[in-house]
């Protein structure tokens, strides 16, 4: 539910701290409800997660929205889109007061032609998150929306972060008078 990738925060934090003019890699801050990334546009950087928490999210031609995941410290933000050279999938907006290590694309591509380490980190980030799709499709259907509601409240409580009922409604899939349905049986 919250990724997050202490591997990645070392690497980069590391990377930040061994440059010598501070200009490859600058640290950005972001406030809560500001995008980090716009679906649709292009994006100048590839970012890494220091503080914080953003939720990344489609929005659809319905204006409705569906939240892939929440992101937490070491999660790399722009990194498929810099590779690919697409604009951005999704929206990465700030739940949280937000703070990232962004790098430019041309500094984040001669990193790919020339740093072994930032590859396997990448390959491993890729698995992971190809592991959690699956997880999580296979977790929706074979568990109860009050279940993964629970789990969702739970999270909510240990990261003293407020979601909203439409953010809950969109990580979970469903519609809002689902939710409150839910939020009803959970209660009731």
């Amino acid at each position: 539910m919250l990724r997050t990738n202490h591997t990645f925060l070392d690497f980069i934090t590391k990377l930040y701290l061994q440059q010598e003019r501070k200009e490859d890699v600058i640290l950005k801050q972001f406030s809560k409800g500001q995008k980090l990334l716009i679906q649709n546009n292009n994006s100048s950087k590839v970012m890494f997660m220091k503080e914080g928490i953003a939720k990344c999210y489609f929005s659809e031609e319905n204006d409705k929205e569906f939240i892939l995941e929440f992101l937490g410290e070491g999660e790399i933000i722009g990194e498929i889109e810099c590779i690919r050279n697409i604009p951005c999938l999704c929206n990465i907006e700030a739940m949280t007061d937000v703070s990232v290590y962004a790098l430019s694309i041309p500094y984040f591509q001669s990193l790919l032609k020339n740093n072994l380490e930032l590859n396997a980190l990448l390959v491993d980030a890729f698995a992971e998150r190809i592991v959690n799709t699956s997880s999580r499709a296979s977790f929706q259907q074979l568990y109860t929306v009050e279940h993964s509601l629970r789990k969702l409240l739970d999270l909510q409580f240990k990261q003293d972060i407020h979601l909203s009922k439409e953010d809950l409604a969109a990580y979970l899939g469903i519609s809002v008078r689902s939710l409150n349905r839910s939020l009803k049986n959970l209660n009731g």
